[in-house]
């Protein structure tokens, strides 16, 4: 089943075009030079793995650059997830989002470019400078849910979330965040989004370590009632072990400034994220999901599944079947099989 699916009368490429213009005007008071050279630093220390002893966007050069660097990258990971909810969730309507540690905001255009109902934005972030640009960005926006955003002064442990007690939200984000938080707070932003919404997604680097905390972050879901949607068709343990590890490609294209100040040729990239979404709705039960790029070869195509049963396995479709093969070549890395 491709993931085909988009909200009926809602045009995401307008939201698309916005960001970028967006994105464009308030950047373009900072030199170029200046944003490519926060963008390595900025590189160097998410590579590096280790949890940042400070405050990463401590200033508005760093946050410019974050924003023209990571905000293309995430909305197109999370527009990604949201497209797999359509399948998973088919009743997931997001009204209210809840954006944990949010940054400059990129969850709120990813949910306004997917969900035509969205009335509401809470973005909870601890970097003054981060609220100041995302709350400009947002201020561009045709979207009045998006425009009219609240921007909230937030630092786990020292924070309550905004809300009245017993005030759910339809969907809590934490895009990129529990990787950098101490182990000791990893539990603290969970239960927070859970707490939040109906709904919680936490996007992690498509990397083993970025897994493993997707992993940490699925197992305290589960044990806190949620159900699991996606990207597993099951509620069971992974069963992909030893060096492999579950991630999934989201394409990015880029604009000129972010070619520029990443020093990239391409007019496009792909971005590799793991993630997990779990919902307190119901679920719609699937078959499998590919893991992989699919093997493709004369007559025949090789789908990586994780499957239902809690399994991985490659599932070899032949010509001679017709129109399970006609069905298997369409299909991508991400796309899940009906059950």
């Amino acid at each position: 089943m491709p993931n085909d699916l988009a909200r009926p009368d809602h045009d995401s490429r307008v939201v698309a075009e916005e960001l970028r213009d967006v994105l464009a005007e308030a950047l373009a008071g900072h030199r170029v030079e200046a944003l490519a050279g926060r963008v390595a630093r900025l590189i160097e220390a998410y590579r590096s793995g280790s949890v940042p002893a400070s405050v990463i966007l401590d200033d508005p050069v760093t946050v410019a650059a974050y924003a023209a660097y990571r905000m293309p990258a995430t909305v197109a990971a999370l527009r990604s997830v949201l497209e797999q909810a359509s399948v998973a969730v088919p009743s997931l309507r997001v009204r209210r989002l809840v954006d944990l540690g949010g940054g400059t905001g990129a969850a709120g255009w990813a949910v306004a470019a997917w969900a035509p109902e969205l009335e509401q934005v809470d973005v909870l972030e601890q970097s003054e400078p981060a609220r100041t640009l995302g709350a400009r960005l947002a201020r561009g926006s045709s979207v009045a849910g998006l425009r009219e955003s609240r921007w909230h002064a937030w630092t786990l442990g020292l924070s309550a979330r905004p809300g009245a007690p017993g005030d759910v939200a339809d969907l809590a984000t934490l895009s990129y965040v529990v990787g950098e938080l101490p182990d000791a707070l990893r539990h603290e932003a969970v239960a927070t989004a859970m707490a939040a919404a109906s709904t919680v997604l936490v996007v992690e680097p498509g990397t083993p370590a970025g897994y493993r905390r997707v992993l940490e972050a699925r197992d305290l879901l589960l044990g806190g009632g949620f159900e699991v949607a996606a990207p597993c068709p099951h509620q069971l343990d992974c069963p992909l072990v030893g060096d492999d590890w579950c991630h999934l490609p989201a394409h990015v294209e880029r604009s000129a400034l972010h070619r520029a100040v990443k020093g990239g040729e391409l007019s496009y990239e792909d971005e590799k994220f793991s993630y997990v979404l779990a919902t307190r709705l119901p679920v719609e039960p699937y078959a499998a999901r590919v893991i992989r790029h699919p093997m493709i070869r004369k007559g025949l195509v090789g789908l990586p599944l994780c499957q239902a049963d809690g399994t991985a396995a490659q599932r070899l479709v032949s010509k001679r079947q017709g129109a399970d093969y006609k069905q298997a070549r369409k299909l991508e890395w991400g796309d899940c099989l009906p059950g």
